[in-house]
């Protein structure tokens, strides 16, 4: 079982509940034992710690985390299948969303397991080599799930205190509180973590560098950000850029050297945290990895096409706006290498003049000629046939789909969950926040500098010299932009926009879609009303400004 937030109060009850299988973090089961008891052993604090990374889960790789950190943003707007439109669109949001209500629930569970852990480790019986390192482990966790907190609901509930029994009054905290709690965790974190680990997921040196990195960049500390990137650049902790950016994304691939810190799924999926009344009470309804579902369009109900293991199940739920379809150059292999823009015929029954394996759906950022598609044997979508003049959506069900976290190695063509891991800090984006930090701090050579190490690696073959940049180009805009080309879909967009101020300027000026109703109150999310209801100083805990 795992700690879990009582429906009827805010914080969670206990440190023992639900703890979910990690595919490499051994677990021990305390069943039946107490708190007191479990968590004075090395074996059950063990417990306690690897339980801390599981609840990561319920953002990372599920669609509750991509509505909250990567839709409603300038990149991308609702597909047919979407149901979070109030996130993705502003519509009537409100704290009755339930992707918020779960993850609310979920890390204010984590948290408090992480102040448990970090108020018990001097009890914990551990050695005197390893309790350093869990403590750095819980330090990082509790930092790194504050900044979710804080950063998508502001000034809410705080406290470094473990909580046993129900609390049914919260805070309001200054957003300034968090943040000197997260970077004197981080910083402890830093000192205490190795640079190696020997199972795959846990924290290490440079990853909680490389976050305190994108930390200090959060709140304008760019000589800190800037320093503290170069020292995971240079740290020879045996980071790299993949020398194709393809190549990220094959599930062959998924221990690449370029990724500093990544969620862990299990090939295994039974380990991971699906929701089972017996086994796992408390998982998520859908479990595993479920990126791959989300960005497809629909193409299985189209002339030649059924649905199969390669092209994915389409739940439609997200699509690309035009501009970020338009970000990409055509000497930049970042596009082909993130998006899919043709389906071949792999259906029983074939279109006249198609065979098997021939393209059967062609959707393209490009304009064709009405001429050359209405040659086509098979169907076309191009530019027009998907966005209106102005960028507004005219197809939500066909357009060039996002193929980053496409998984060819599920069992069967209905499967929900993917084993692939969850990318959370990878290489390229450290050199992007020393790119934004240098610029930051005035110096544009260096800045360009990061930047083209990013956009060499991304060039075509022989179109290196045409991807590089000069000083003169770089500004905060085009940071975003080059993001933008890197990071799509990876779980950032949303924060980094809401960072530099961005957010609301850039929705009106490129996601039309998403701005008819976005409003200045909607840089903070709502409270999720199950908490406003739960409890008794509504005078002093209320709804952040704007929600209703």
């Amino acid at each position: 079982m795992r700690s879990q937030l009582l429906k009827t109060g805010l914080i969670a009850v206990s440190l023992l509940g639900l703890f979910s299988c990690e595919k490499t973090l051994e677990e021990y089961n305390p069943s039946g034992l107490t708190a007191e008891t479990v968590f004075t052993t090395p074996e059950g604090f063990e417990t306690l710690v690897n339980a801390a990374y599981s609840y990561q889960r319920w953002w990372y790789g599920k669609e509750e985390g991509y509505n909250i950190a990567e839709t409603g943003t300038d990149i991308w707007t609702s597909g047919a299948g979407e149901v979070y439109r109030d996130l993705t669109q502003y519509l009537n949001l409100q704290g009755s969303n339930t992707a918020l209500t779960n993850e609310w629930r979920e890390f204010y569970a984590a948290i408090n397991l992480c102040n448990g852990g970090i108020n018990r480790i001097e009890q914990a019986g551990l050695s005197a080599t390893l309790r350093p390192v869990r403590e750095g482990e819980l330090r990082f966790l509790r930092a790194f799930y504050y900044w979710h907190i804080v950063e998508t609901w502001g000034g809410v509930h705080f406290t470094t205190t473990e909580t046993n029994g129900i609390v049914t009054t919260a805070n309001k905290t200054p957003v300034e509180t968090f943040y000197n709690q997260i970077f004197e965790d981080l910083k402890i974190a830093v000192n205490n973590l190795p640079a190696t680990q020997p199972q795959y997921g846990r924290v290490t040196k440079g990853a909680a560098q490389a976050f305190l990195a994108r930390m200090y960049l959060t709140r304008g500390m760019n000589k800190e950000a800037l320093d503290m990137a170069k020292s995971v650049i240079d740290g020879n902790y045996g980071y790299k850029l993949e020398a194709s950016f393809a190549d990220l994304w094959k599930m062959s691939n998924l221990k690449s050297k370029e990724v500093i810190y990544a969620v862990d799924y299990s090939a295994n999926l039974a380990l991971n945290d699906l929701a089972n009344s017996t086994f796992n009470p408390y998982g998520h309804g859908r479990g595993s990895n479920n990126a791959h579902l989300l960005f497809l369009m629909k193409y299985d109900d189209r002339p030649g096409m059924t649905r199969d293991i390669t092209n994915g199940r389409p739940f439609n739920r997200y699509m690309p706006t035009r501009f970020l379809l338009d970000l990409y150059s055509a000497d930049d292999a970042r596009y082909e290498g993130s998006f899919m823009e043709s389906w071949y015929a792999n259906s029983a029954t074939l279109p006249a003049g198609i065979a098997k394996g021939d393209t059967a759906v062609y959707c393209t950022k490009k304009d064709i000629p009405d001429a050359i598609e209405a040659a086509k044997k098979y169907q076309t979508y191009d530019r027009a046939d998907i966005y209106l003049a102005d960028g507004t959506v005219k197809d939500n069900l066909r357009y060039p789909t996002l193929s980053k976290f496409m998984d060819a190695t599920r069992a069967s063509l209905n499967e929900a969950q993917s084993a692939r891991d969850v990318f959370v800090i990878r290489l390229a984006e450290v050199y992007l926040i020393a790119a934004e930090a240098a610029m930051q701090t005035g110096d544009l050579a260096a800045a360009a500098q990061y930047v083209n190490v990013v956009r060499t690696r991304a060039a075509k073959a022989g179109k290196a010299a045409a991807m590089q940049v000069k000083p003169a180009d770089i500004t905060l805009d085009f940071i975003l932009d080059e993001r933008a080309r890197e990071l799509a879909g990876e779980q950032l967009r949303w924060f980094d926009l809401k960072r530099t101020g961005k957010l609301i300027e850039r929705i009106k000026k490129y996601a039309p879609d998403n701005a008819v109703n976005i409003q200045e109150h909607h840089t903070v999310r709502p409270i999720p009303q199950t908490q406003l209801d739960a409890v008794v100083n509504k005078s002093e805990f209320k709804q952040n400004a704007g929600y209703q």
